[in-house]
């Protein structure tokens, strides 16, 4: 079966992309699925996450990493499709072609959105580039603070904008960030953390779409 292709991204800066793609990496790599990422943002911090990843765990290391960009992303893709089951795009902020490209041939893409206005508005040209490219694209609602009624007006907020939302949503939890640290992914670090149990939940979603 050809791997699914996921795009992570958001033409905001700082909306935590390459967390939501290395801790997804690593819950599907912990299913025994073979998962390639694809690092096309300039500021390669999947990349420098993957190089203490290799560091952290040498051979045990199961992911695998390209950062081919440009006219070559397409190719990249193809080729990677015929032995990954899923592929995993860290797209840059700004809407570059790289970035259409990831959205053109993602089987999904996914939109993480912090509780704030300004995330929310950033969607706009997301989404504006997922229905040119004839993608499916849906927010994910990341960093989420444990209690409050800002939650609540950002999620009226996109039901107004008519923007699809995953049901999972990712805490703003330490875990994360720690894990990030080493190369890891909470379902290697903090297995029984309820970090562990959003990012779970949450790939099973996303792989069901």
């Amino acid at each position: 079966m050809a791997a699914k292709i996921l795009t992570i991204a958001q033409q905001k800066g700082g909306a935590g992309k390459t967390t939501v793609v290395a801790q997804l990496a690593t819950a599907y790599a912990a299913q025994k699925k073979n998962v390639a990422l694809v690092d096309i943002d300039p500021q390669a911090s999947l990349t420098s996450w993957f190089a203490e990843r290799k560091r952290s765990l040498g051979e045990d290391n199961r992911l695998v990493l390209s950062s081919v960009g440009g006219w070559r992303l397409k190719n990249e893709l193809d080729r990677l499709k015929q032995d990954f089951d899923v592929i995993l795009v860290d797209a840059p902020p700004h809407a570059q072609t790289e970035a259409s490209i990831a959205i053109r041939y993602a089987d999904l893409l996914v939109i993480p959105v912090q509780p704030s206005p300004m995330d929310v508005w950033a969607t706009a040209p997301t989404f504006k580039q997922a229905k040119k490219e004839k993608t499916d694209a849906i927010v994910l609602l990341n960093r989420i603070p444990p209690r409050g009624k800002l939650l609540d007006k950002i999620r009226n907020m996109l039901e107004e904008d008519e923007r699809p939302m995953l049901k999972s949503t990712l805490g703003n939890r330490v875990a994360f960030a720690s894990s990030m640290i080493d190369g890891l992914g909470v379902v290697e670090s903090e297995k029984r953390s309820t970090a562990t149990t959003e990012i779970k939940a949450l790939a099973k979603e996303i792989w069901g779409k």
